[in-house]
C-alpha cells in the first residue's frame, strides 16, 4: 500500500481531534461568556489559585502552553469583563500577577462543571472519563507533548530533500 492511501496520519487525526473538541468546548462555554481559550486560562488559574498560588502571566502561559502574548491579549478582556484582577508583582514590577474575582469564581466553577459533562461524554467512546483507556490514553498523550522537539536547521538533510 502505498503512502497516500495509508489512512489519515496521525498528526492530521489529533489536528481533527482538537478542533473538535475546541468547538464542543466553545459551545459549552459560550453561554457564560467564554471562549475555550478563555476558559482553558480561567480554569487553569482556578486550580493554581487553589492551590495557593497568585500566578504571573508567564507562568500561567507556561502552565496553559499558550504564548505570553496571547495570554496579555486573553487576561485585559477577561479583566474587561470582571472575571480576572491583573496587579503588578511586589517581587517583580514588571510581572504582572493573575487573580479571578468572585464573579470569575462563579463563573469558572459553572463552567468547570460544564466542561466536566462534556469531557465524559467526548471520552464515552473510551468508556468515560475514569476508565483505564482514557488513563492510557491520557499516558498516551501526555508521552507526545513531554517529548522535544528539535528544530531542524535550514541545511539540515532533512530539509534538503535527498532521498538516500
Amino acid at each position: 500500500m502505498d503512502k497516500e492511501s495509508a489512512g489519515p496520519t496521525p498528526g492530521f487525526l489529533v489536528w481533527r481531534l482538537a478542533n473538535k473538541w475546541r468547538v464542543a468546548v466553545d459551545r459549552a462555554v459560550g453561554p457564560l461568556g467564554l471562549t475555550h481559550a478563555q476558559y482553558s486560562l480561567v480554569a487553569s488559574l482556578y486550580g493554581m489559585q487553589r492551590a495557593g498560588e497568585r500566578p504571573s502571566q508567564r507562568r500561567l502561559a507556561d502552565h496553559t502552553g499558550l504564548e505570553a502574548l496571547y495570554v496579555s491579549k486573553l487576561a485585559r478582556a477577561l479583566e474587561a469583563s470582571g472575571l480576572i484582577e491583573r496587579a503588578r508583582d511586589p517581587r517583580d514590577p514588571r510581572a504582572v500577577q493573575l487573580a479571578l474575582t468572585e464573579q470569575g469564581l462563579d463563573v469558572t466553577r459553572r463552567a468547570i462543571a460544564l466542561v466536566q459533562e462534556l469531557l465524559q461524554q467526548l471520552l464515552e467512546p473510551l468508556g468515560g472519563l475514569d476508565t483505564p483507556r482514557t488513563r492510557a490514553f491520557i499516558g498516551e498523550l501526555t508521552a507526545l507533548l513531554d517529548a522535544p522537539l528539535s528544530p531542524s536547521a535550514p541545511d539540515d538533510e532533512t530539509t534538503q530533500g535527498r532521498t538516500s
